[in-house]
């Protein structure tokens, strides 16, 4: 089997079936990734020794006809915002350059319990401050289909190694869209739970009531297999849920009659002049391609998703600014200030911190601290969290009529190196049609076009709290088509 053929339920079926052994194919990407990286740029820094290991165990189970999970020896990327106990975790910034974390992040812990391999860790935005990947501190990754184009950001490394076939799949963390953009432009399924369905805790923080962990798949199945496997209540995280330890076998064996009692809402605002048209195409053909199975659609509104970006970009910031405020440079990161003749522990903290951020973090901590200063507090910040009890109400309306909504997962296809780096309202409209599902707490998915012509399309499914098995269902059967 060609690596380009894996999926995790193929990767599974080989290794139990002894076609082939978790260490041949792991040593086999690696031998990819050596020729692949050098073009593609989607690692920060790799993990083989421990892999080989990591490989090995699970081999040694197989050979002793032990039953195994289905994640056992499967060949993974991790978003370098990801504690891995040893191992760098940079977040894309200078700040963390020589950073070692010293725990495992709940999710590692759980994939390390199903006998996962770990690669290595991927390229991002510094601290997932982007939607391009081009703030990373490091290194630019591009997008496998067209080396001159962006992969989307902020888990532009994890899309890119998933799409390049340099791992079997991935995880990345989004915050306004930084799972679900980044495989719309690089042609894979991207997931992004419910909000406390799948642990932060080992997450380095951006905006934390935003955040979530979520996956990168090459299929849906896949994305169910993967998500049901870091899903679950965790003690160290107070925003887990209860009801992320009630997924079950509806997650990865959907009934066909199950998901045509479904009905889709298209909201008029998602469906824009804005639109690229070869998005817009490529969109309506999923649509016809889904109605097909016997779904029902529906068009509905959503009138108060003109204010989401504007909230998001009041939010995130106030969150941003205060999560950052613990990298000083003393107690992580850069410490290089420390040998300069300084008058005062403030100068400390100005050099380490001017030195160690890029100019995106700045700009959105300078941002968050002024929403939250004294006298624009109301103006600012409070306006905007009532505006996004308004942005969930509509989504509570809306799924009183619908159980899933579709839209574009983004209103381009993957823009060039450079074209928007310089103008920051353009880079952020990048995610306007992903950022209401994060205010919300929503799970939305990103599944590509299939039969898309030139650069990859994606197209969203948002489902309501607790209910990734309606989107994944309908990824799965929407997969399964022949046209």
């Amino acid at each position: 089997m060609h690596i380009r053929d894996l999926t995790i339920k193929k990767f599974n079926e080989g290794l139990t079936n002894k076609e082939f052994t978790a260490l041949e194919m792991t040593k086999e990407i690696f031998d990819h990734i050596e020729n692949k990286e050098p073009e593609i740029g989607a690692f920060i820094s790799l993990n083989k020794e421990e892999a080989f290991l990591q490989a090995e165990k699970a081999d040694i189970k197989i050979a002793k006809d032990e039953p195994v999970e289905l994640l056992a020896g499967v060949p993974l990327a991790i978003k370098d915002n990801m504690l891995i106990d040893g191992l760098p975790a940079t977040a894309g910034s200078k700040m963390l350059e020589n950073y070692k974390a010293s725990y495992d992040a709940t999710v590692i812990k759980k994939l390390k319990a199903a006998d996962a391999v770990f690669l290595g860790k991927t390229n991002m935005d510094e601290f997932a401050m982007g939607s391009s990947t081009e703030t990373s501190a490091f290194k630019l990754t591009r997008n496998p289909h067209d080396l001159e184009r962006v992969p989307g950001g902020s888990s532009g490394g994890s899309a890119a190694s998933v799409a390049a076939n340099m791992a079997v799949a991935g995880l990345g963390s989004d915050t306004g869209g930084s799972i679900r953009q980044p495989a719309g432009f690089c042609g894979v399924v991207g997931l992004k739970p419910t909000y406390g369905a799948v642990s932060r805790h080992g997450l380095i923080a951006m905006a934390s009531s935003l955040d979530q962990i979520g996956t990168f798949t090459k299929t849906a199945e896949d994305a169910a297999i993967l998500f049901k496997t870091i899903a679950g209540r965790d003690k160290f995280d107070a925003t887990s849920a209860p009801e992320a330890d009630k997924y079950g076998d509806e997650l990865l064996a959907p009934k066909l009659e199950d998901i045509k009692g479904l009905t889709v809402g298209l909201p008029e605002e998602y469906f824009i002049d804005g639109i690229e048209p070869p998005v817009a195409k490529a969109v309506e053909r999923a649509i016809e391609h889904i109605k097909s199975l016997g779904i029902k659609f529906k068009k509905i509104k959503l009138p108060h998703t003109k204010y989401a970006l504007s909230c998001y970009y009041i939010i995130m910031p106030a969150e941003v600014s205060s999560n950052l405020a613990r990298f000083d440079g003393i107690r992580y990161g850069d410490v290089s200030a420390v040998d300069k003749k300084l008058k005062s522990l403030s100068e400390l903290y100005k050099e380490n911190r001017s030195h160690g951020f890029g100019a995106e973090v700045k700009r959105r901590v300078i941002l968050g601290t002024f929403v939250l200063s004294s006298g624009y507090y109301d103006a600012y910040y409070a306006k905007a969290q009532k505006a996004r009890a308004l942005i969930k109400k509509d989504f509570d309306e809306a799924f009183k009529d619908v159980d899933v909504i579709l839209t574009p997962t983004s209103p381009t296809t993957a823009f060039k190196f450079g074209e928007k780096m310089n103008d920051p309202l353009s880079m952020y409209l990048s995610d306007i049609f992903t950022i209401p599902a994060n205010m919300a707490g929503l799970p939305a998915i990103s599944i590509p076009v299939k039969g898309s012509e030139g650069l990859p399309v994606g197209f969203q499914l948002i489902g309501k709290h607790w209910r990734e098995a309606d989107i994944l269902g309908i990824g799965q059967y929407y997969e399964r088509l022949h046209y």
